[in-house]
């Protein structure tokens, strides 16, 4: 595999950066990264992506533009409203990265179609808003060997973390939540959320997509980073493995 002089002027900053360089620009054109939810932190997400470089995106969403979606979710236009996410945002994609193949599922994931969703990727990244999804889309991706980058929102904060729980020095997802996790499942709608947070935890998720198909600087599986922007403050602390974890076993 090659890059094309397109790419070559295209991807010049990314070339340029020795950590980097035309090695981790083969490796995501090469690369195949699924996106679960095209909302508040998919958006940014796919954008990043596509503008990367990455070979081919598969985006999984069941919903529709709305006008509230607008005021966070950039990738849309007003007059998408009424689409569905995932094709409004693969057109959208399309202008910015002709070279970058786009998969659209509309669809809500559960166990029994997730396996075939996330087959053949080599990075899953996790939007969705809700725990279900997460733990079906956790699983499948500890199962299947494929490193997981799991991220959330709400009003002003974020939260960011790579899981590769099969390794034995790396917790799961499930470590981290466990079965029946104490937080009550608000909605945007209910709570509110400023737009740029989103653009935030959105971007930083995409730089792990990135990390994750071509290494570069710290691996930083296994960590958590807490966002608060009403504070403008980061914190990353790291996750212990769970000995009793029903997903990863500990080992």
């Amino acid at each position: 595999m090659t890059l094309s002089d397109d790419e070559l002027a295209r991807y010049a900053r990314h070339i340029v950066l020795r950590e980097f360089g035309g090695t981790g620009q083969l490796r995501l054109k090469a690369a195949t990264a699924v996106v679960i939810g095209a909302g508040g932190i998919g958006s940014p997400a796919i954008q990043y992506l596509a503008a990367a470089g990455i070979g081919r995106l598969v985006l999984i969403d069941d919903d529709a533009v709305e006008t509230s979606n607008l005021q966070r979710q950039t990738i849309f236009r007003t007059e998408d409203q009424g689409l569905a996410k995932v094709e409004a945002a693969a057109a959208a994609l399309r202008r910015i990265n002709p070279n970058v193949t786009v998969d659209t599922h509309r669809l809500r994931v559960d166990q029994g179609n997730i396996g075939a969703l996330i087959a053949g990727a080599d990075v899953v990244l996790d939007g969705c808003d809700n725990f279900a999804t997460r733990f079906v889309v956790a699983d499948a991706a500890h199962a299947a060997r494929i490193p997981l980058v799991s991220a959330a929102v709400g009003q002003f904060e974020g939260q960011l973390g790579v899981y590769r729980g099969w390794e034995p020095d790396r917790p799961c997802y499930r470590c981290f939540v466990g079965e029946n996790p104490e937080r009550a499942e608000t909605s945007c709608a209910e709570d509110g959320i400023l737009g740029p947070v989103t653009g935030v935890v959105g971007s930083l998720a995409a730089l792990e997509v990135i990390r994750a198909v071509a290494p570069f600087g710290d691996d930083v599986a296994g960590q958590l980073l807490l966002i608060d922007l009403l504070s403008l403050r980061f914190r990353t602390i790291r996750l212990p493995k769970d000995p009793g974890c029903p997903c990863c076993g500990g080992g």
